[in-house]
């Protein structure tokens, strides 16, 4: 919610979606917000998923029944996340190699949620906060905070690893002269080679930027959204009790709505990424001579 403290202020309700420089030298940007948080969401990732893991971990056999136990609430609440999305998700659609993938699904999955959680925080609002005090303020300044997930790059970077990934998976299920041969669906030739290169851009470009294009518009949507419920009670502030009180109840009551909105399209859109890719995984999977793809079960 607090979020939008620098569009109230500004009076841009895009102004909080923008990287904000935090290093600069010259014309070249060398440290930005949207890095500063990439590095927070790579500590917390490391360190948390870690201590996770320990708790997860088989106890000793001193400790009897007790050591199949989880030893925190957290950690019991990720084991069941990873057990989901691996057996109820993944496994349908990677039937044998689920196990061997679910590393680097794990991995995008926790990296885009930690990354849209914490553009929920209020680390922009924070830093102004403490430099207007120190007499330093700037609106566009922030060593820390935003959503990496809004910025197109960051989006497009995951998108593009995420298409190297499930490309190469392809290659060595079904080997080069296959991954070609899947894209044709045994067309003849007189129309398999336009076959070919429409599926080739297909697989190669458009589900990438696809990936890419769903996710940064919809981290962008929301916050937009959030900012400007927060920008009526602005605009009213100092009009009178009358007009400003009603303004700003119903400023506060639709942020908090939107922000229990953006904390599910937080896990929703992270959900999306992995979901996708995995179905992209199993597209490229071989198939019996008439092409059918094996039933996903529900």
């Amino acid at each position: 919610m607090w979020t939008s403290m620098l569009a109230v202020e500004l009076g841009d309700p895009a102004s909080h979606v923008y990287n904000h420089v935090g290093i600069k030298s010259g014309d070249w940007w060398v440290w930005t917000g949207n890095m500063g948080n990439l590095l927070l969401a790579l500590l917390i990732l490391i360190l948390g998923l870690r201590w996770a893991a320990n708790k997860i971990a088989t106890g000793p056999a001193s400790e009897g029944n007790d050591r199949y136990l989880t030893k925190s609430r957290t950690a019991s609440m990720i084991e069941v996340i990873c057990q989901y999305l691996r057996e109820e998700v993944a496994r349908p659609l990677l039937t044998d190699r689920t196990d061997k993938l679910m590393p680097f699904l794990w991995t995008i999955f926790f990296f885009i949620l930690v990354n849209n959680l914490l553009g929920l925080v209020p680390l922009l609002d924070i830093q102004h906060s403490v430099a207007r005090i120190m007499g330093e303020a700037h609106p566009h300044w922030g060593f820390f905070g935003g959503t990496a997930t809004q910025n197109i790059w960051v989006t497009g970077a995951l998108a593009i690893f995420a298409g190297i990934f499930f490309n190469v998976v392809a290659i060595r299920r079904v080997g080069l002269v296959g991954f070609f041969k899947h894209m044709t669906g045994g067309a003849p030739f007189y129309v398999a080679w336009m076959i070919l290169i429409i599926e080739f851009i297909g697989q190669i470009v458009i589900k990438p930027v696809a990936l890419a294009v769903r996710l940064v518009a919809n981290m962008t949507a929301g916050h937009i959204l959030l900012a400007t419920l927060f920008m009526f009670s602005g605009a009213v502030w100092g009009q009178g009790l009358l007009l400003q009180a009603p303004v700003t109840l119903l400023s506060v009551v639709g942020g908090i709505a939107m922000m229990l909105l953006e904390l599910f399209v937080a896990f929703l859109q992270a959900f999306i990424f992995m979901f996708l890719t995995a179905v992209f995984i199993s597209l490229m999977d071989t198939h019996d001579d008439e092409h059918a793809h094996p039933a996903v079960a529900h």
